[in-house]
């Protein structure tokens, strides 16, 4: 079994829900063959998101880690590509802080690609049925901020994981009266379940164009 730990957040901005949670818990609920799904609630703030996840990393010792967040607006999973050591918030997180223009990690590289396969994740999904693409930006929010987490405790750390982010639209509950795109949690779901089964049997990439900055 490959033990795989998706990751969502708690609501945010003034939003009831988060999709990402809703989608992670869902996708854990229906495993698919051969994988061990572990789940994990991340607070949407700067600092104690990354402690967060390093602390569930630690306690499910996983060989795989998909972290989940919210892109409103966005029309499809999207399978991130990098992460960038900035925190620049446009919106305060739920504690209240609105970092501008710094590290998430100190001395850090500027950016990490993620270690999983995006471009065959995104391609698992779209045979599925399901609208997916390339991401070529996380942004500089608390999203961005878990991304880059990860990516660093792999390379610092823990080698032998492999770890990237997918953003997921809003849930259509969150739209109405709004015109904004949404994807219903189950569908988000069955796409986690997609891209979940794809990084855990997937070493090498697709080479193939894709990939927006939205």
């Amino acid at each position: 079994m490959t033990r795989v730990l998706l990751t969502g957040f708690e609501p945010f901005d003034g939003e009831r829900t988060n999709p990402s949670w809703q989608a992670v818990r869902a996708a854990a609920a229906e495993p698919p063959a051969g994988l061990d799904l572990r789940t994990a609630e991340l607070p949407c703030v700067f600092g104690e998101a990354a402690r967060a996840l390093r602390s569930a990393v630690a306690a499910h010792r996983p060989d795989v880690v998909i972290c989940v967040g919210q892109a409103g607006g966005r029309p499809d999973v999207t399978v991130e590509r990098v992460a960038i050591n900035l925190d620049d918030a446009r919106i305060p997180d739920n504690a209240g802080a609105a970092p501008i223009d710094e590290p998430v990690v100190p001395g850090g590289p500027a950016a990490y690609f993620s270690t999983l396969p995006v471009k065959a994740c995104v391609a698992a999904v779209r045979a599925a049925g399901l609208p997916a693409s390339v991401s070529h930006t996380a942004g500089t929010f608390v999203c961005n901020h878990v991304f880059y987490a990860l990516a660093h405790l792999i390379a610092t750390e823990l080698p032998a994981l492999r770890g990237g982010f997918v953003h997921v639209p809003y849930a259509p509950e969150q739209v109405t009266g709004r015109a904004q795109p949404s994807l219903p949690v189950e569908t988000v779901a069955r796409a986690l379940r997609e891209i979940a089964a794809t990084a855990a049997t997937t070493r090498e990439d697709l080479r193939l164009p894709g990939g927006a900055t939205h």
